[in-house]
């Protein structure tokens, strides 16, 4: 075990030293608006009583990657299979980079390979949470319609 801030902990999944999901790789990403504890609980306590928002990503998957799509997504579906029991399974011919260039409103993680990530939001955060800051693992440049 080590202890570790966000953005390091970012930066060693970068160099493979360590791997974790996208669920938390997105949550990492969310901490690292915060320089200290401190800051992150004065937001914890100023939200509290906001409420959550119940979601599931919804994986697509694409020739080159995979793209987990959050709500708020354009490619969100307006129905999604919360409990597995469809077994729906969302997929493309299109490649990832076709994708990022032709969106233009993202809450979705961009899934390359196991140490290659992504985060992108450009929608505003339900009941004053935070969005993640967009980082990614790769020199990959979405950007231009953010």
């Amino acid at each position: 075990f080590q202890w570790s801030s966000p953005p390091e902990a970012i930066e060693r999944l970068k160099s493979q030293e360590i791997w974790f999901p996208p669920p938390q790789f997105y949550e990492f990403c969310r901490l690292c608006n915060f320089s200290s504890l401190r800051e992150l609980r004065k937001f914890s306590s100023a939200r509290a009583l906001e409420g959550c928002e119940h979601w599931m990503p919804v994986m697509l998957s694409a020739p080159d990657g995979f793209i987990q799509l959050l709500p708020g997504d354009e490619l969100y579906p307006e129905d999604p299979d919360y409990t597995g029991e469809k077994k729906i399974i969302m997929s493309t011919d299109k490649k990832v980079e076709d994708l990022m260039k032709e969106g233009g409103i993202f809450h979705r993680i961009v899934i390359k390979n196991i140490n290659d990530l992504a985060v992108y939001v450009n929608i505003q955060a339900k009941y004053k949470h935070i969005n993640p800051l967009m980082m990614k693992c790769d020199n990959s440049d979405y950007n231009s319609r953010l």
